[in-house]
């Protein structure tokens, strides 16, 4: 058809809401304001940082980085109907090959701290290790990401 498409949530984490942070209804629709299209051709990866405002007028930093995956395009398929009422597939006279189309996948953050560049180099650590196909679990890697090792007072470094 017309290439459009809605956006799926594919993984999340955590994956249940937080009491204090909830996890921002449509946020599908957010990652590509333009509409989830196929395209022709492997476009680079784009990163932004938006603002978004909850009802109690706080603010929540989405940082989106966006990469485009080969998609084989779907082909309709002509059918014709033999002497017996069965289908048949017609065989092209000339093999053509489907057409490469590439659609977009996001990694999005959702913070209460406006840290675009660590934003960035986190969800492209992610993005490397996903498209590199490291057989690391993304679940320690996200872990390690939001970890911090606050020393007590006084205590062992």
């Amino acid at each position: 058809g017309s290439g459009d498409g809605q956006g799926q949530i594919l993984q999340r984490f955590p994956e249940k809401d937080w009491e204090d942070n909830p996890f921002p209804q449509g946020i599908e629709l957010f990652c590509q304001p333009s509409g989830w299209q196929l395209f022709p051709e492997r476009n680079p990866p784009t990163f932004f940082v938006a603002v978004l405002t909850d009802i109690n007028s706080e603010r929540h930093y989405c940082a989106c980085f966006t990469f485009w995956e080969a998609v084989e395009s779907p082909q309709p398929q002509s059918h014709t109907r033999n002497g017996e009422g069965e289908e048949e597939e017609e065989e092209a006279s000339s093999p053509v090959q489907p057409a490469q189309l590439f659609a977009p996948k996001s990694l999005v953050l959702v913070s209460r701290l406006d840290h675009a560049e660590v934003f960035r180099n986190s969800l492209g650590l992610i993005y490397t290790i996903y498209v590199d196909g490291l057989s690391v679990s993304l679940e320690n890697v996200i872990g390690n990401l939001l970890t911090c090792t606050i020393p007590i007072t006084g205590g062992a470094q």
